[in-house]
């Protein structure tokens, strides 16, 4: 029997979600194209393929792109994860060692939008971001007034940054491998990456609930570092002046904090034990995050959104902040 571990409802940012929806009644409401943020360089010794997919996750494509190309898996590349249940666009590496001939690859649900050469590998996290085209199908009538002021909200404001419910699982599940792991159990390498990764996602948005039900998560702490907007790095400071306030106010920073590693407090303790006898170290991230060009079309009952996001944010952390599904 499958364990079902329920998720915490972490706290929200602007307010109970104003309406009840359907999210992915159909593939095509909810579509991903990945925003590489730059070109290939047009030589080189790997192909860049951009692919549009539908029921299909990342890892299992680069499969099939391994597979037809007659090279290690491992050296198929590609910049992030994109759901199954959705049309997604992203990029792909494959190195052209064998030549192949992407014109005649046939696989359901999937197609060859692009095809470019580059110098080097893709590598993870290399995109800038993704934009996002997502329909929500109410079964009410809805009330356009607090929608457009809660849209704003998000617009002027940004969202907490959380992990999405995917980072844990079907039914939480993820939650069952972490603690296996964190109790010793050997699990495959990539079973135990999930299993870490899960720990960090849950132990992050922990936190960072109870920093948006102090109402702290917009603004800098003395404890945070500081995260610079459309980027990865962060930055320490010895005083928190009126020119950091500002810069906060005006989304070009945020607060940041901890993705636990090893010396991290945090609990349980066997979680803590776990990372200490791995040497996981700390990472950083961004509490908040700035929602772009965020537009909406509502008729009486559904409601179409399209926004950008950075890398490594989830839509359903903008989402969560408008409806419940």
């Amino acid at each position: 029997m499958v364990q079902v571990h329920t998720l915490p409802d972490w706290s929200r940012a602007h307010g109970a979600p104003l309406f009840a929806a359907t999210l992915r009644a159909r593939p095509e409401d909810f579509q991903v194209t990945e925003e590489l943020g730059w070109e290939p360089s047009g030589d080189g010794e790997h192909d860049y393929l951009f692919i549009e997919k539908m029921g299909a996750n990342t890892q299992w494509v680069a499969k099939q792109l391994a597979k037809y190309a007659k090279v290690p898996l491992k050296d198929v590349g590609f910049s992030g994860l994109k759901d199954r249940h959705a049309i997604t666009r992203q990029w792909f590496s494959v190195p052209r060692w064998n030549t192949p001939d992407w014109g005649e690859l046939s696989l359901a649900g999937i197609e060859i939008y692009r095809l470019e050469r580059h110098r080097k590998k893709l590598r993870r996290g290399a995109h800038r971001g993704n934009a996002f085209a997502i329909m929500l199908r109410s079964s009410h009538n809805l009330d356009i007034t607090p929608i457009k002021e809660r849209i704003n909200q998000l617009t002027t404001l940004g969202a907490p940054n959380y992990f999405g419910e995917q980072r844990f699982g079907r039914n939480g599940g993820n939650l069952g491998l972490a603690e296996d792991w964190s109790r010793g159990k050997r699990l495959p390498r990539e079973q135990r990456g999930l299993a870490i990764s899960t720990i960090r996602s849950f132990t992050f948005n922990t936190r960072l609930s109870e920093r948006v039900a102090q109402t702290t998560w917009n603004q800098l702490q003395p404890e945070d570092k500081a995260n610079l907007e459309g980027s990865g790095s962060v930055f320490e400071f010895s005083e928190i002046d009126s020119k950091l306030i500002e810069r906060c106010q005006t989304l070009d920073i945020h607060p940041s904090s901890v993705l636990v590693g090893d010396g991290s407090n945090f609990q349980p303790s066997h979680w803590h034990t776990a990372f200490a006898r791995a040497r996981i170290q700390e990472g950083q991230r961004s509490l908040r995050l700035k929602v772009q060009a965020l537009s909406i079309d509502i008729s009486k009952t559904n409601i179409s959104l399209s926004f950008s996001l950075g890398r490594g944010a989830y839509a359903t952390a903008v989402l969560r902040e408008l409806c419940t599904w």
